[in-house]
């Protein structure tokens, strides 16, 4: 977005510290060029404290640099914690990622994701998809499809088919040949039993597993005594073109990420979500996703048997969503 917006307006980019770690935030910013103005270091806790943390410092923020509007991206607590400051400060809010519904309000994200488009002028939808969820809720209004920023992020960054066969090769790989895995949602890592399902049936698929293991998911597996299966191989959470790498050549991907899913699409990769739901329906739809919840023979039989349709429609975009983002933010 930033380079989207050089030149046509002043850009003040504020980095929340929901991801701390410096596998999971500093070593990004870093590969990716951003460039930080604030850092809000809101830091872990409850999805009240996080909502509130962002609150606060996106308040201050705006009082202290006076924005025309606010861009947004996505569901997080962030999301919505900067999303109220906006509102209570009248400056339009700028959502991107708009529409997108799982319909599952057991899901943190979708609480936000109601909540943040009740409340943004300008709506910029990844698909039609999200325009038909939109207009289902009587939002119709600033609403247009722009196409999604992962893919723009993907067109960007994923190695060529050598790279990433190389990228595989340092990991003792062969492409086509091997799974890529990753697991972090609170639904799955705070229940010991989905989480000992999902990790039984990563071992069950048949091929070998990488999974990257994000901090929640390790604390969660340490406390509650659950080993890691003797097929799957455990990595540090791993740099964006190293992981757009090993997505470009696994066999399958399994993850119950929402970003995860669109990138294995753009690539062409099966994904299996390990969710009961998601708010990427298109993938489904398409037939390159399938929702296996965590019950580990699905898990593996889906993995083990999952061939995708030869079409790959193109659902998000053509990889210029961020120019589309900022010619609708310069409006509103």
């Amino acid at each position: 977005m930033s380079r989207a917006l050089a030149g046509r307006c002043r850009e003040v980019v504020l980095h929340t510290g929901q991801h701390y770690s410096a596998a999971l935030s500093g070593a990004l910013v870093e590969e990716l060029q951003v460039r930080v103005d604030r850092w809000l270091e809101v830091g872990s806790g409850s999805h009240a404290e996080q909502t509130a943390r962002t609150l606060l410092g996106v308040e201050a923020a705006i009082a202290a640099d006076r924005p025309d509007a606010v861009l947004l991206r996505g569901d997080t607590n962030s999301t919505l914690g900067a999303a109220l400051a906006a509102a209570k400060a009248i400056v339009p809010i700028v959502h991107t990622e708009a529409g997108a519904r799982s319909f599952d309000r057991t899901m943190p994200e979708e609480l936000n994701r109601l909540v943040v488009d009740r409340l943004a002028s300008v709506l910029c939808c990844s698909s039609e998809q999200g325009v038909a969820n939109l207009a289902a809720e009587g939002i119709a209004k600033g609403v247009g499809v722009t196409g999604d920023v992962t893919v723009d992020a993907v067109c960007a960054n994923a190695p060529t088919e050598s790279e990433a066969a190389a990228i595989a090769a340092g990991l003792d790989l062969a492409p086509e040949a091997f799974a890529l895995a990753t697991l972090h949602r609170a639904a799955n890592t705070d229940d010991a039993a989905r989480l000992r399902g999902i990790l039984t049936g990563l071992g069950r698929v048949g091929l070998p597993v990488v999974l990257a293991l994000h901090p929640r998911t390790a604390a969660a597996m340490s406390r509650e005594g659950i080993a890691v299966p003797r097929s799957v191989r455990v990595v540090e959470p791993l740099a964006y073109r190293t992981t757009l790498g090993l997505l470009r050549v696994a066999r399958v991907c399994l993850t119950d990420s929402g970003g995860l899913q669109k990138e294995a699409y753009v690539l062409g990769t099966p994904c299996v979500t390990l969710r009961d739901s998601t708010e990427w329906s298109e993938t489904v739809t398409a037939g390159w996703n399938r929702l296996v919840g965590a019950d580990p023979e699905r898990i593996a039989a889906v993995a083990r048997d999952f061939m995708p349709p030869a079409s790959r429609p193109e659902l998000y975009g053509d990889g210029h969503a961020a120019s589309r983002i900022a010619d609708a933010a310069l409006t509103a």
